[in-house]
């Protein structure tokens, strides 16, 4: 490891930061003080020090006057609000601001956690007129910038948290319990108050025997009086206004006592605020986000605290509904992370055996979560039958009543009720149930004599409690033989993808159709976004900025995808998907990744 003095101005910072390899394109470094930093003294000769690896990778600053935010928005397919400001440790001497900082923001983003990593000022004689409040000064003004700018940066001004890593874990504890203190000339009433604290093998206490030395001594002095002993002594300075808190620290930490955890775990019980803990087995200090051993799980178990202080949303897995052979065994569920690999559960057994219709078969499930928090069902009963099935779940293992709605019973001539599918209208609160049916004598242009004359036009039915339904009426005619319908809604637009089934000449494709309400009208069919193949059953899901509408590649006995960004050029993905053998017509949704666990254990 080598050293450097560097002087850093804000002219030259962007220069810098765009440099080095942690740094991401929506990165910004703004300064805590652009008009002047409170009780401070000009020292020409104090100049801020870099380290760097020996691939030239920034490490860590020493030295440093001027502080600074390093700005970390998450992505904006992932941002859910909830920011983090983190303080990297070091003593009060330096910062390790890319093990403790960079890339611990890094991680945060990839929750969809926005982050600002704090270059705080060392705490020194030589360019302040009282050590001991200038890195409080500075984590004050740090989280009432993010506060401030919360709109600007799409963030959540009640979801902010403060993190901090050993002696900078010291210092986001003193903001948790110091607040309030007035160590400087704000321009506004902005709290400075973090709504959670996150605080990894932290200083907490200044007494001997707990705390570190060298952090005791670099921001209180050599000989501190009792009192200021007991003030920065943070777990004596917990109240019942102090913000939940994380802990993590290692039984074998020799630089930094456990017990410094320990006692802020205790104070925070004592008042009875939320507190959760994680003490190792082994790490030392200074682990980051982790060495060998348990210690490297602490990452996951902060993520899980965030989930369930609802600071960010569950994880979801994709979940996807689907019949084998003809359906008599009932529902078949799969999932997936990441929406290519796919595996079944309960060793491909069902999950629901089908009891109502004519042939009392489940084809062509469609499950989506409504606005009443439950999941919903349509699926095909029978070749022949005017009816589609029904039922509901709470957690797609304990189902209701199934229940058998004759949406075709009036209407002569109806031959069949096929691959029914619901979207639901959060605007309105109506659920729309739409499938393709063939009425003998009506749209003979389009009839064929092959395929037993099948001849389909979408037809749909509206419910908002699934016990009373509007009459049925034609949903989608495009001119051609249609079936496989289901629709997606996007910024207002309401988009149905669909199977064109004409004979002949062969289509067979899946194309696209746009309205602006769920119950049309819907405009003429796009271009095929499916290749030289035949396909039926779409479902879509988008991942980030990418659409995916998968489909069953029936003549080839495989499922097939293709994907895009804009709804308008397609690329064919079939080749990088895998879905459980004999998976037939089906729908994708999500879940909460804690009842994904209960199903995994079906």
């Amino acid at each position: 490891m080598r050293s450097k003095k560097i002087e850093l101005n804000y002219g030259l910072m962007l220069l810098f930061c765009f440099s080095t390899f942690f740094l991401f394109a929506q990165t910004e470094v703004i300064p805590i003080w652009p008009n002047g930093i409170p009780g401070s003294i000009s020292n020409a000769e104090y100049i801020e020090e870099a380290t760097y690896d020996a691939s030239n990778n920034l490490n860590g600053l020493s030295k440093i006057s001027e502080p600074d935010l390093t700005i970390f928005l998450a992505d904006s397919t992932l941002i859910n609000g909830t920011s983090v400001i983190i303080c990297p440790g070091g003593g009060y001497t330096h910062l390790a601001i890319n093990k403790e900082g960079y890339k611990i923001a890094q991680w945060l983003n990839t929750l969809g956690v926005s982050a600002f990593v704090l270059k705080y000022r060392m705490p020194t004689d030589e360019t302040m007129e009282d050590k001991s409040i200038g890195p409080l000064q500075d984590a004050q003004e740090a989280i009432r910038i993010v506060r401030r700018n919360a709109e600007k940066w799409n963030l959540n001004p009640n979801k902010i948290g403060f993190m901090g890593f050993s002696a900078g874990g010291h210092l986001a504890s003193t903001l948790a319990t110091h607040y309030t203190d007035k160590v400087y000339s704000s321009n506004d009433e902005i709290n400075a108050r973090p709504d959670f604290s996150i605080l990894i093998y932290p200083v907490i206490s200044m007494e001997d025997g707990v705390t570190h030395q060298g952090s005791k001594s670099n921001l209180l002095g050599k000989n501190p009086s009792q009192e200021l002993i007991e003030t920065y002594s943070n777990a004596k300075q917990v109240n019942t206004k102090t913000p939940p808190t994380f802990l993590v620290h290692a039984t074998d930490d020799g630089a930094v006592p456990v017990e410094n955890s320990l006692e802020y775990y205790l104070a925070l019980k004592k008042n009875h605020v939320p507190v959760e803990m994680h003490i190792y087995e082994n790490g030392g200090h200074g682990f980051g986000l982790g060495k060998n051993g348990t210690n490297s799980n602490w990452s996951k178990a902060c993520e899980n605290w965030l989930i369930m202080n609802n600071y960010i949303p569950e994880k979801s897995i994709y979940m996807f509904s689907y019949f084998k052979d003809n359906g008599e065994d009932g529902l078949h569920l799969a999932y997936s992370e990441d929406g290519y690999s796919w595996n079944a559960l309960k060793n491909d057994t069902s999950f629901l055996i089908p009891k109502v219709g004519k042939d009392k078969l489940m084809r062509d499930p469609c499950i989506i979560k409504g606005g009443d928090g439950n999941y919903h069902m349509v699926w095909t009963v029978s070749w022949t039958d005017k009816g589609i099935g029904y039922a509901s779940s709470k957690d797609l293992i304990n189902w209701s009543e199934q229940q058998f709605i004759p949406v075709m019973e009036y209407e002569k001539g109806t031959r069949n009720t096929w691959a029914p599918e619901i979207t639901y209208d959060e605007n309105s609160e109506v659920y729309m149930i739409y499938w393709a049916s063939t009425i003998e004598g009506k749209f003979k242009e389009t009839k064929s004599n092959t395929e037993n004359g099948y001849n389909h036009r979408i037809y749909f039915t509206t419910t908002k409690n699934f016990k009373t339904f509007t009459p049925t009426k034609l949903l989608y005619e495009p001119g051609f033989n249609v079936i496989d319908a289901t629709v997606q809604k996007v910024d207002g637009t309401f988009i149905m993808f669909l199977k064109d089934e004409t004979r002949e000449p062969a289509q067979k494709n899946i194309k696209i159709a746009y309205s602006t309400n769920l119950t049309g009208p819907y405009a003429k069919a796009s271009a095929p976004i499916t290749g030289n193949y035949w396909a039926e059953g779409p479902t879509v899901l988008k991942i980030n900025k990418n659409w995916i509408t998968y489909f069953d590649k029936y003549r080839d006995h495989k499922y097939g995808a293709v994907t895009s960004t804009d709804l308008k050029n397609w690329t064919d993905i079939s080749e990088k998907i895998n879905f459980p053998e004999g998976t037939r017509h089906g729908s994708i949704f999500s879940i909460p990744m804690s009842l994904f666990l209960q199903l995994q254990r079906q």
